[in-house]
């Protein structure tokens, strides 16, 4: 793991704790303030404090909502005369304390966390989400992908394409069938389009709407929310094919060992560790598309169907149970979310794991394509030279032909 993964789930948990703040006890107690100059109303400080990002005490409104209990005598200062007003019923509707307000009746029960989606009224932890949305998320997502284009630059520059060493033969062998390239071409073609639309949604408004005017811009996001919908379904379609077809060949071995220790010869020449039909980095390449495919599929689910699919709370509980959010010293998560907060954290969960996803999919295309002599042949015609098959991956070509693929395997 990437210290900027580990860096971005590091955010993904903040947030998640900003957003638990949002629903129950504050973490962490606010200091006291003397509100007798106001009448008990908000001051200057409590002002500062949020502009800062800092902890405010709200039980100066939590408490203010009219309960019979609380009533103030008839000449004391600015107290409450027992008649519930508007601002103390929306304050009773925000902090989940309309059984206080006594025989009072609604029309929804309040923002208990265990009801309706219709039953929210007040919902005020989407601030929390939009400002990472619009801020860390963008910023540290738009780094993650230009970095690893840097990085693949500075790597062709340095290295170079790689090339067959030996001579080709002119002779070719099946690499992968006709079903195996048109599932792959169905993850790949299908993963390309939400990649652009789905940057196009959290980038758009930033970049586009400047150049192209909110004309040009509103259809062209409307266009590409339908397309990325849509698209989804032929994604995850090719996701299973893949995995169906290919999890008994990227099962780990003793020989992703050896592949390991020369880096697969990437930095060198005439370096060939043996392997099989997929090496070990196409390995790695194969279980981060299983893990990322499968998790962004999960959330994508839960954003094509509002409110049906809440999936956070219940992982938040079995994170608690194992204690990783302590680990980390972040506290325990929260585990009972309002239906907005469930979406927003889906929201937010689907983006970060899509900027791994298109970070690790670059280099991917990158060595499938200029970096490596040959190697898109394999997913293009299906057909791959012998030389090149003998070089990267010798005990395939074995396999499949019979024949010894060097006079000994040098990395053995």
């Amino acid at each position: 793991m990437t210290r900027l993964t580990v860096k971005l789930l590091g955010i993904i948990l903040a947030l998640v704790l900003s957003i638990g703040a949002g629903q129950g006890a504050l973490a962490q107690e606010a200091p006291a303030v003397d509100r007798t100059s106001t009448g008990g109303a908000q001051t200057l400080e409590d002002i500062l404090r949020r502009q800062d990002g800092l902890k405010v005490d709200n039980s100066f409104r939590s408490d203010n909502i009219g309960d019979p209990a609380n009533v103030a005598g008839e000449n004391g200062k600015l107290g409450t005369l027992g008649g519930v007003s508007d601002s103390e019923l929306w304050r009773a509707y925000r902090y989940g304390e309309l059984e206080k307000l006594g025989d009072l009746r609604v029309s929804a029960k309040g923002p208990d966390g265990t009801g309706d989606v219709t039953q929210v009224v007040v919902q005020d932890t989407g601030m929390a989400w939009l400002e990472f949305r619009k801020g860390p998320m963008k910023d540290y997502g738009g780094y993650l992908l230009l970095g690893t284009l840097a990085v693949l630059v500075l790597f062709f520059l340095f290295r170079g394409r790689i090339r067959i060493d030996g001579e080709k033969t002119g002779r070719t062998i099946e690499r992968f069938p006709s079903i195996e390239r048109f599932a792959h071409w169905l993850l790949a073609g299908s993963f390309m389009l939400l990649a652009v639309t789905g940057l196009v949604q959290l980038f758009g408004r930033f970049f586009l709407i400047p150049m192209i005017g909110h004309e040009a811009f509103a259809p062209a996001a409307i266009a590409g929310k339908w397309v990325h919908n849509n698209v989804s379904w032929a994604f995850m379609l090719g996701l299973v094919m893949v995995i169906v077809f290919w999890i008994a060949h990227n099962i780990p071995n003793k020989h992703d060992l050896k592949w390991f220790a020369v880096a697969g010869g990437l930095f060198s020449k005439n370096v060939h560790p043996p392997a099989k039909k997929f090496n070990a980095g196409q390995k790695v390449i194969f279980w981060g598309v299983v893990v990322l495919g499968l998790s962004i599929s999960v959330s994508g689910l839960s954003l094509l169907f509002p409110f049906e699919l809440p999936m956070f709370a219940a992982t938040f509980a079995h994170l608690n149970d194992l204690g990783l959010p302590q680990l980390l010293g972040l506290g325990e998560l929260p585990t009972t979310l309002q239906p907005h907060t469930e979406m927003q954290l889906a929201q937010t969960w689907h983006t970060i794991i899509a900027f791994v996803f298109m970070a690790m999919i670059i280099g991917h295309i990158y060595i499938g394509s200029v970096g490596m002599e040959g190697a898109f042949d394999a997913m293009g015609s299906g057909q791959v030279d012998e030389q090149w098959a003998k070089e990267h991956h010798g005990l395939w070509y074995e396999e499949v032909t019979g024949k010894r693929a060097h006079d000994h395997h040098p990395a053995e």
